[in-house]
């Protein structure tokens, strides 16, 4: 017992001082955000009132009216729960698809060093397309259903992962690699034990900003074209000059964010417990 007592640190151990200290610095910090945000909203408020035009500008009043008509009566296009789920949808699968490729093709690149100068013109010359014109590209040949958007998302994500699994490849210590050399590991030993989990915080890293990205790609397909989606009601509330359409669409596209953002932190923790802290 004497031993456990001592094996036990001041750093490991969290005393009710401690804890209470960091709960209100928590409580400090979310208190500050919520002051930042009534600020900025009541400001924003008081001059759609007094000082700008809030035809151009709309105002917090009338984007919480917005919301609360789509959310309650419905879209132009529908119920706004299907304009969410399709452009989620789209999201979700051009995320998937384009995490996936972009981790594969940068781990493997990245230990393929001829392979990846050969192609390194090629992939910089891609990423350089501006992603717009992709979309339009997109909607030509995939129509306007939900290929187009999941393609668009796809591209936007694949890139930024791409080239973090990319470099994360690389930076493996050059001295663990030999010794697992030495001690008889396999190309598929090396990658599986070496160099993914050396990898893993750089892949991390491009996961937190690639749904974002993706996001993004769907809603750009849909106002390149669509039928329905977030980007529908964007590119409707444009045509008819309702500012507060526009705010409330990018409203619920940053909460969709946020979301993922939560849900990929926890991933993130999971997969990154055997890391010391």
């Amino acid at each position: 017992m004497a031993d456990i007592a001592l094996a036990e640190s001041p750093a490991q151990v969290e005393t009710p001082v401690l804890a209470s200290a960091r709960r209100k610095i928590r409580w400090g910090i979310l208190a500050a955000r919520l002051a930042l945000v009534a600020l900025w909203l009541g400001s924003w408020e008081l001059a759609a009132t007094y000082w700008i035009d809030p035809f151009f500008y709309s105002s917090p009043s009338a984007i919480w009216q917005k919301l609360i008509v789509w959310f309650t009566e419905g879209t132009a296009v529908g119920s706004i729960w299907t304009q969410i789920s399709y452009t989620l949808q789209e999201a979700v699968f051009g995320f998937a698809l384009g995490a996936v490729a972009g981790v594969a093709m940068g781990v493997v690149l990245g230990r393929a060093r001829f392979l990846a100068d050969v192609l390194a013109p090629f992939i910089k010359a891609a990423n350089a397309i501006p992603r717009i014109v992709l979309a339009s590209l997109f909607v030509i040949w995939f129509g306007l259903g939900m290929n187009s958007k999941v393609a668009t998302a796809f591209v936007l994500v694949f890139f930024g992962v791409f080239f973090n699994a990319f470099q994360g490849a690389r930076e493996v210590s050059k001295v663990i690699d030999d010794n697992a050399r030495i001690l008889g590991a396999s190309r598929s030993q090396l990658m599986r034990t070496v160099v993914l989990p050396s990898a893993t915080t750089w892949i991390l890293a491009s996961l937190h900003t690639a749904f974002g990205f993706a996001l993004i790609g769907a809603i750009v397909g849909e106002y390149a074209g669509a039928d329905k989606g977030l980007g529908l009601l964007i590119s409707q509330s444009q045509g008819t000059f309702d500012a507060a359409g526009i705010y409330a669409a990018m409203i619920i596209t940053t909460v969709l964010a946020l979301l993922a953002e939560a849900v990929l932190t926890a991933v993130e923790r999971r997969l990154t417990k055997w890391q010391p802290r």
